[in-house]
């Protein structure tokens, strides 16, 4: 039972869990609750399968950088508890089995976003977190993915509101991971990884937290109006925006900014799952 466990979490079961929940955010949004029902659960299964594929890939690549950092030393791709052979040989199973889905019952502008995807994590990202302070920018297209993937299996189409909703997604992001960065930063430094917060500070780091959090609020705006999102949807997610923004102006005031940035980081995870409801009742509304 503790081996099943040790490649249960090898796949890295809450990142996927928020990656479908933004899924069927985005197919409720696109299909108005009309589209076929059998489509959604595809469309959930491919995308839950992908994204299990590419969290143990990742797990596989890094295990030589988690070795070095207190926080992950102790994963089962580093203690060898888990075998790389055999999590890289579930990747491989389980991301052909996802795509395969996605071509035969979803459509295939949803199977290009989600090998963009794939290939953003597992390659440009595991090289750009090694490489350039910009990673978390890269990363952030295969986070988007998800939602969108939902739109697309709803509609069979990349339009405007696709790359709106893609837009919040990224702009939501940046402020999230920044603040990992922030309240992990000896982690990240025992790794030698150059990210943002690393390389440039923390104080850096809260300006530009800033400044994406008024990019997410833009962007939640411009789907609302052009998106067809709804006059619900802007006031729910205006106001909890606006909120973010505060707290974020409130960190450079902060005596303890450890402690406001997993202060912000918890914020970004209620933004997510209210932004997930709103935009999947927004419909109804």
């Amino acid at each position: 039972m503790n081996k099943l466990k040790a490649y249960y979490d090898a796949l890295k079961p809450e990142r996927t869990y928020a990656n479908v929940m933004t899924t069927a955010a985005g197919f409720l949004f696109a299909s108005k609750w009309h589209g076929e029902w059998l489509l959604f659960l595809y469309v959930l299964l491919g995308t839950t399968l992908i994204v299990m594929s590419a969290c143990a890939a990742n797990n596989v690549i890094d295990r030589n950088i988690d070795a070095t950092m207190p926080r992950t030393k102790k994963r089962a791709t580093v203690t060898g508890e888990v075998s790389p052979t055999r999590l890289t040989f579930i990747s491989i199973v389980f991301g052909l089995v996802g795509f395969a889905v996605l071509a035969v019952h979803v459509n295939w502008v949803t199977v290009v976003v989600g090998a963009i995807a794939y290939i953003d994590y597992v390659v440009l990202y595991g090289w750009s977190k090694r490489t350039t302070p910009h990673s978390t920018l890269v990363g952030t297209l295969s986070g988007a993915a998800p939602l969108v993937a939902g739109y697309t299996a709803a509609t069979g189409r990349f339009d405007a509101t696709a790359l709106l909703l893609a837009l919040v997604m990224i702009f939501w992001q940046m402020p999230h991971f920044y603040a990992i960065g922030i309240f992990r930063r000896d982690d990240y430094k025992a790794g030698k990884l150059p990210i943002w917060p690393v390389k440039y500070g923390v104080r850096n780091t809260q300006y530009w937290i800033l400044v994406y959090t008024a990019l997410y609020l833009l962007a939640v705006i411009a789907l609302a109006v052009f998106g067809s999102a709804g006059v619900a949807f802007a006031s729910v997610m205006g106001v909890l925006g606006l909120y973010w923004l505060y707290r974020g102006l409130a960190g450079f005031k902060a005596l303890e900014p450890v402690k406001w940035a997993r202060g912000m980081f918890g914020l970004s995870l209620i933004t997510l799952v209210v932004l997930s409801a709103m935009l999947a009742l927004s419909p109804l509304l």
